[in-house]
């Protein structure tokens, strides 16, 4: 695959923004969403399956050779956010933010492959059972031990565990990190949902008592597995916030220019030109951030990918909820309703802005990465070149 240049746009990429697009508005509309957050499973598999086959959009950053596009994260990130600004229900974060790439990164065997093509495909789901959803420093919060065979331990906050149908887990095991497959049947298995402000994305707790499991990595290949699983998180997540943010700035741009008061339409108001201009620059500046913290991973040339990605996430959190909030104040009284969609998209964004750590949590990792490590003589921090 021809190298691409930071910040360029190609005609594939542009075809499969129109793509899912499309497919949203004709599949997954806002009120698909209400009756599939309100449903047990809160997504349908069948619409889940042809996202995997039918578009391809759950494996973009999967070889070719492992059953997927072939592509990058940064064609996983224009796909995160257009599914992002259409409120996509189903395990996107668990099974293509978190447990494809933590399986791209592991070691090849044949239980890896075999997993990751049914995730590629969208045939199963997948989540990841990690003791530390926060910006991966090479630990795992000794949450779940692996020993002899068996994982115990019990994690309370796992994204779309629900709805998987594996489990990877992330355990502290003798000689350092593993990581293990796990089925969720499989006795010594308690998957319980709980409540979540985001009633389209769904949050489980997972215990584990003497599971069996299957190790696909330990020691160094688990933690650049894990490693490189929660870079992409992040990534695809600041790209989602991305997807909410456009979407809020054109839902609200749209009422402002059909609602009218005292003669002509609010948008022509100064006070609300200057509000809609401020979402429109902090949607950019978030866009910048996410496809760059896409473009370090799959290029660590261009800058640190665990600064770049932490930048992303401080700044896309903050953008998104700002667009939620100033959507709501800006829409009047319909903007507090059930029947209006901007409430859906305030409580992703705010739970979107904890799933993996929170932007001051980013903003000391920032601070590590680039003021504390500098030396006694440099007094200007470096910065990224891309």
């Amino acid at each position: 695959m021809a190298e691409q240049a930071e910040f360029t746009v190609t005609e594939e990429q542009r075809e499969l923004r129109t793509a899912l697009h499309r497919f949203c508005e004709r599949a997954h509309d806002e009120a698909t969403v209400r009756r599939l957050m309100a449903s047990d499973d809160g997504f349908d598999r069948a619409l889940w399956a042809r996202l995997g086959g039918e578009l391809g959009a759950l494996s973009l950053a999967v070889p070719e050779e492992l059953g997927g596009a072939g592509g990058t994260v940064v064609d996983q990130a224009v796909a995160a956010e257009e599914l992002g600004a259409a409120l996509v229900t189903g395990p996107l974060l668990g099974t293509v933010g978190l447990a494809i790439p933590a399986l791209v990164a592991a070691p090849a065997s044949g239980t890896r492959d075999a997993l990751l093509a049914d995730l590629a495909a969208g045939t199963r789901t997948g989540a990841l059972v990690a003791g530390l959803f926060a910006p991966y420093d090479g630990a795992t919060a000794a949450a779940v031990t692996a020993a002899g065979g068996t994982l115990s331990g019990e994690i309370g906050h796992v994204p779309d565990a629900a709805a998987a149908d594996v489990l990877l887990v992330a355990a502290d095991g003798p000689d350092g990190p593993v990581l293990a497959c796990v089925e969720p049947g499989v006795p010594g298995v308690t998957v319980t949902g709980r409540g979540s402000l985001d009633p389209t994305r769904r949050i489980a707790r997972v215990r584990l008592d003497g599971a069996a499991g299957t190790v696909l990595a330990t020691g160094d290949d688990a933690d650049r597995a894990l490693q490189h699983a929660f870079r992409t998180a992040g990534a695809l997540l600041a790209a989602e916030q991305v997807g909410i943010a456009a979407r809020l700035l054109e839902l609200t741009v749209g009422y402002a220019t059909q609602r009218w008061q005292f003669g002509r339409p609010i948008g022509s108001f100064q006070a609300v030109k200057h509000r809609l201009a401020d979402m429109l620059v902090g949607v950019e500046q978030a866009r910048t951030a996410a496809l760059h913290a896409a473009w370090a991973i799959v290029d660590p040339r261009l800058d640190d990918p665990d600064l770049a990605v932490a930048i992303a996430q401080a700044t896309c959190s903050e953008v998104a909820y700002r667009a939620a909030a100033d959507t709501v104040q800006l829409h009047g009284g319909i903007g507090f309703t059930w029947e209006h969609p901007a409430h859906l998209y305030y409580k992703r964004a705010i739970a979107d802005a904890a799933l993996l750590g929170s932007a001051e949590e980013y903003r000391e990792r920032i601070a590590a990465a680039v003021l504390d490590t500098l030396p006694d003589d440099l007094a200007v921090p470096r910065v990224a070149t891309g």
